[in-house]
């Protein structure tokens, strides 16, 4: 059996294997199952037909969708995307290219549509010899995707240390936000897995249409190293999600919001209490719909591996305590969440002694109850090479792609989530 005909079993068989629904606890609910939608996961071919990796999924304003990845090119990379629009691909098109890269597993170029309706694609660029030292560029397009002005380095401290780890948001007329994990104080050690001089740090800032910076600040002087940072905009602004750091190595997720032109103090999403000594690379994700939003995220509090969801109805003031979406030594975290309408959806990675599987829970608005769940895809790959799978929304389905490992090659897959018909 080829490739392509086992991902095709694989989706058939998965969506054949969905559960019932659940309570907040876990638990089925009381009483007979209420009439529902039930949703199955079909194969979604995605134009990257040939080795590529660290895939981005963005929904645009205008119902489309992007996608982004990363290709080998001779002894360089470049980074590509598509639009997907009407039941169909664009022609992929070349973002950049370059042969002083940094490439990641879990450090990914990112895709966001301004409020002008302008593109903006960053990556990571090598800034010295050593390992980890990389710069953050930024690079934006005004008619499409067509042609990119020439990128301009986000980071400006002049140290060959990390920052990377980067969350965009439309930012209001011709301007786009950024955050980043910036390491210029670490003197070049890579988060906890190597000593070094001081903390990473979360930074924030503001670039308009000529690629001019404005309004740059630190958030937080002490965050988990090397872990994603994810945002949303909100009814009263983007609210961003991170994995924060102490002194005493508890590592939880917090969330902080621009609000009139201040950020606010970093507050706890749910004080999990795990204690960390090292970077687990493994961030939140954030979703949001008004004043509704969504978090979704891994922990080891205990010893015990889980993924949780909580939702706050105030843009992140506060949060309701979590459900837990899985727990156990199989799960892996690399999550991912969206809103569609009735519905929020997460997204998981779970990898036992069968392999890898991406789950899926479809979850009431007010998180109380899992409606159903739904194994998207069994992987062939395993550990970091099969790197976060992403989903959006547009129009009545969901969609996810992730890297998968065929042959020895990384290889994107695609899936659609809609309602069975």
């Amino acid at each position: 059996m080829n490739a392509r005909a086992a991902l095709c079993l694989a989706l058939l068989l998965a969506a054949a294997c969905d559960r019932g629904p659940r309570t907040a606890a876990g638990a089925p609910p009381p009483g007979p199952r209420a009439a529902a939608a039930t949703f199955a996961a079909a194969a979604w071919p995605l134009p990257a037909s040939g080795v590529a990796a660290q895939p981005d999924l963005v929904a645009a304003p205008d119902g489309s969708l992007l996608l982004s990845w990363i290709e080998p090119l001779g002894r360089g990379h470049a980074l590509k995307f598509a639009r997907w629009r009407d039941g169909a691909w664009s022609a992929p098109a070349e973002i950049a290219r370059g042969d002083d890269w940094f490439v990641n597993w879990a450090d990914v170029p990112h895709l966001a549509v301004g409020a002008d309706g302008a593109l903006w694609a960053h990556w990571l660029r090598k800034s010295a010899a050593a390992k980890y030292a990389y710069d953050v560029v930024l690079s934006r397009s005004g008619d499409g995707g067509r042609r990119w002005s020439a990128p301009i380095r986000v980071n400006d401290d002049g140290t060959p240390t990390e920052h990377g780890f980067v969350s965009l948001w439309p930012a209001g007329g011709d301007r786009l936000g950024i955050a980043w994990l910036d390491g210029r104080r670490t003197g070049g050690g890579h988060g906890g897995h190597a000593g070094h001089a001081g903390a990473m740090s979360l930074r924030a800032a503001t670039f308009d249409a000529a690629l001019r910076r404005h309004d740059e600040r630190e958030l937080d002087a002490m965050t988990c190293d090397c872990c994603q940072t994810d945002a949303a905009p909100t009814a009263r602004g983007p609210l961003l999600v991170y994995r924060d750091r102490t002194p005493e190595e508890i590592r939880d997720i917090v969330a902080t919001r621009l609000e009139g032109g201040a950020w606010t103090g970093p507050r706890p999403v749910h004080a999990d209490g795990w204690k960390m000594p090292a970077c687990p690379v493994n961030g939140p994700a954030v979703a949001a719909r008004g004043d509704a939003a969504a978090v979704a995220w891994y922990t080891a509090a205990g010893g015990e591996p889980a993924v949780k969801l909580a939702r706050s109805d105030d843009a992140g003031e506060r949060f309701a305590a979590p459900a837990t979406l899985d727990r156990g030594a199989a799960v892996q975290g690399r999550v991912d969440v969206a809103h569609a309408g009735d519905a929020v959806w997460a997204l998981w990675l779970r990898e036992d002694a069968r392999g890898q599987a991406l789950q899926l829970a479809r979850w009431t608005p007010d998180l109380r109850r899992e409606t159903q769940r739904l194994e998207v895809a069994r992987l062939h790959g395993r550990g970091r090479a099969t790197g976060f799978a992403r989903l959006a929304v547009a129009g009545d389905a969901l969609h996810v792609v992730w890297t998968d490992v065929v042959d020895g090659e990384p290889r994107l897959s695609g899936a659609r989530v809609q309602a069975r018909r």
